[in-house]
């Protein structure tokens, strides 16, 4: 991470085990970037479609805390119209899909009907909300089956896809529980996806921002990307950005 003009940044890992960057910043204008290769093996993410759930006996001690509820995925709230939808259908893989395809079919997906205190409850009743929203909403009703899930921000390129008429964002999804290891779920796309990033895990989004200020900022732009290159050229962009760190060091 880097910061124009440049400040102190201290980076810690927060109770999930993100490793996250703390700085302060002066009165003005701040611009932070980040800039990564990621190494992908190209193949869409894995579906475990045998995977298992756990009976609550069962689950690890460190997964527990992903069967509660949290700031934006109100269980208690949610109870009933979990197990009234899905409390029927055979445990494992296809209960957690079956909650993503009716998250993808049920909420109408726009940013306009965004906003930050929106919950899952809110967004259940409504029917309408962005992909932290309808994760939240699929978060929620696994936990009201004793199924561990969490909160992920990601980035989500357009790689293995027809490209849409947008531009590129972060991207909330999921991870759940199954069979002794967790599972990627979009309940916005609804698919296995090639190259997502992920950045943070937590409850919701309220653990994981991607960035959080305490006293007056205001955002006045941002832009992300995730481009497919290949291994010629990340080894250029590393060459590349190597010089310019020794020429750094060197000035």
């Amino acid at each position: 991470m880097r910061t124009d003009p440049a400040i102190p940044l201290c980076l810690y890992a927060d109770t999930f085990g993100n490793t996250c960057t703390r700085l302060e910043a002066p009165v003005g204008l701040l611009r932070v970037t980040a800039d990564g290769i990621i190494e992908d093996c190209g193949a869409p993410e894995p579906a475990q479609c045998g995977a298992a759930e756990h009976l609550v006996r069962d689950l690890p001690p460190e997964s527990l805390r992903y069967i509660l509820a949290s700031r934006y995925c109100e269980t208690d709230l949610l109870m009933g119209e979990a197990w009234r939808l899905f409390g029927h259908l055979c445990p494992g893989w296809s209960r957690v899909q079956a909650i993503c395809d009716f998250v993808n079919r049920e909420i109408r997906f726009g940013y306009q009907y965004a906003r930050p205190t929106k919950t899952a409850f809110e967004t259940f009743r409504e029917g309408q909300g962005v992909c932290r929203d309808m994760a939240h909403l699929a978060i929620t009703f696994c936990r009201c089956l004793n199924i561990p899930a969490r909160y992920c921000t990601t980035y989500l390129g357009d790689i293995g896809v027809p490209p849409v008429d947008a531009p590129m964002d972060f991207a909330g999804c999921m991870e759940v529980f199954l069979g002794g290891a967790w599972h990627v779920f979009d309940p916005r796309n609804n698919a296995r996806r090639i190259g997502r990033i992920i950045i943070a895990r937590g409850s919701d989004a309220g653990d994981v921002a991607i960035s959080t200020a305490f006293g007056a900022a205001w955002l006045q732009t941002f832009k992300v990307w995730t481009d497919e290159i290949s291994d010629v050229a990340a080894a250029h962009l590393l060459s590349v950005d190597r010089s310019c760190e020794l020429a750094h060091r060197a000035a």
